[in-house]
């Protein structure tokens, strides 16, 4: 196991969920990441994780509704990103 920090791995989180390929899964996941990871618990910090390893189309497909969630993704952290609202 790493010595990472609960910070640093929030950090590393941001600028993953910032830089994930496509432009709309960038938005949707870095705006969530910043506003959302440092007040989740560690339990849910490593769905999010486990979860971005997703390819892109999927998680947009997902979080956007457009696809079924596979049983394995449908939890707590994908009905938050579900729910979550871009600001205009």
């Amino acid at each position: 196991m790493t010595d990472e920090t609960r910070e640093d791995r929030i950090k590393r989180l941001i600028y993953r969920s910032k830089y994930t390929g496509t432009k709309e899964t960038d938005l949707i996941l870095g705006t969530f990441a910043r506003q959302s990871l440092a007040k989740l618990e560690d339990p849910l910090l490593d769905e999010y994780e486990a979860l971005i390893e997703n390819s892109d189309p999927d998680l947009y497909m997902w979080i956007s509704g457009r696809k079924p969630v596979p049983e394995p993704w449908n939890g707590a952290i994908i009905k938050r990103l579900q729910a979550f609202k871009l600001e205009d």
